[in-house]
């Protein structure tokens, strides 16, 4: 029998998990994780008051002086997620053009998908030692000398933080070691480097945006685990995740999480809710639970909602699992979970996203206990905390 099946009276599933010895969660392969993906809240209010204080504000004011013709955000993993995340958001605030590339891309084809310089590469990294994030700056501080380079890490160790302080291109911005997540997978290291990277929004990112985050997400923990969970015991096969804009991001971290933590039993996809009726509608089976990142945006929230309807209309999907703010009850079936969260006037976009990838990550972590899984250390001698090392053919040394 799965932990989750060993269920309280009250069917607390967070407190059942919570109540045993730390030996006994170490043992069962979740103490990690949990406390990280837990510990979220905390972390953020933290992370902003960091790229709030004058040193970080300087440092975040001077990557974009002078003002960068283009700037790019790259990492590998989740991190280029983050990146997808962040790129319309910072594109619409700084005004300038914004685009994530894949570290991996940047290695093997940065000659065609760099954009002309002068302009700035942020790199997002939890350990900032995966192999081809030090080897990309190193090409392009020598074969694009126009551009410049801020680092994003959560590790004061790592290669990214230390090997290039004396490099005048260069600067680093590192966020609170525990934000350095100890489990394999990727949870409050993702929603702080994306917190950490809007620091360069100065002043624009608000305390209220952030609180309002954190509440969303501790009410996710007070009063939405049990029906993740519950999602999370039904006979589900595959999950499709669905965002548009900045969500678009989330919705493929939560695709990775679902795939990384049950080790690819459950066969995932992101998509947008416009590009599902291109043909990917077709992955909706009676298996497949759909998660539905709903957007701030009253231009954007009415094409989702009928996306929505459709689903139901045409009985397509195991079940929804919606976040958003003010969810319509009539996007929703029998059956159907709704994580209705609470606007901020002044960053709209930040609190629903964030709270859609805290559900992404509880519903992954649900799915891998049940299906008897360890979320620290999920698909076992196939996937390392930091990618090995690997040959770098032509690459910079």
């Amino acid at each position: 029998m799965s932990s989750l099946h060993k269920k309280t009276k009250e069917n607390d599933t967070l407190a059942m998990l919570l109540e045993k010895p730390a030996e006994a969660q170490q043992a069962a392969g979740y103490a990690d994780t949990l406390r990280e993906i837990l510990q979220q809240p905390a972390t953020w209010r933290d992370t902003l008051q960091r790229i709030h204080a004058p040193t970080a504000q300087s440092l975040l004011a001077n990557a974009l002086d002078p003002r960068p013709a283009h700037l790019v955000l790259t990492g590998s993993g989740s991190s280029i997620y983050i990146g997808e995340c962040l790129a319309p958001l910072l594109q619409a605030s700084l005004g300038i053009p914004v685009q994530a590339i894949a570290a991996g891309t940047l290695l093997t084809h940065w000659r065609s998908v760099l954009p002309p310089g002068p302009g700035l590469l942020v790199s997002l990294a939890r350990s900032g030692d995966s192999p081809e994030s030090a080897a990309v700056v190193n090409t392009l501080l020598s074969e694009a000398p126009a551009w410049r380079h801020l680092f994003v890490t959560c590790n004061a160790e790592g290669k990214l933080a230390t090997h290039y302080r004396d490099e005048p291109r260069a600067s680093a911005l590192v966020l609170d070691e525990c934000t350095n997540d100890r489990s394999l997978v990727m949870t409050s290291s993702f929603t702080n480097l994306l917190l950490g990277a809007l620091g360069l929004l100065g002043d624009a990112l608000t305390a209220d945006a952030v609180e309002q985050a954190a509440a969303n997400a501790q009410g996710i923990f007070d009063q939405h685990v049990d029906a993740i969970a519950a999602l999370a015991r039904r006979d589900m096969h595959a999950a499709v995740y669905l965002g548009s804009g900045a969500a678009f991001g989330a919705a493929r971290e939560g695709a990775l999480k679902m795939l990384e933590m049950t080790g690819g039993k459950v066969v995932t996809m992101a998509e947008t809710f416009l590009g599902l009726r291109h043909g990917p509608m077709s992955f909706v089976h009676p298996h497949t639970l759909v998660v539905a990142m709903l957007s701030a945006d009253p231009a954007v929230r009415p094409y989702e909602c009928d996306l929505l309807r459709e689903l139901s209309r045409k009985q397509l999907g195991m079940a929804k699992l919606v976040v958003g703010d003010d969810i319509p009850a009539d996007v929703l079936s029998a059956g159907d979970v709704a994580i209705n969260t609470s606007p901020s006037a002044s960053n709209p976009d930040i609190p629903p996203l964030l709270a859609g990838v805290v559900a992404a990550q509880l519903l992954a972590f649900c799915r891998c206990l049940e299906l008897g899984g360890k979320p620290d250390a999920p698909s076992e001698g196939v996937l390392t905390r930091v990618v090995e090392d690997f040959a770098l053919h032509g690459a910079m040394p």
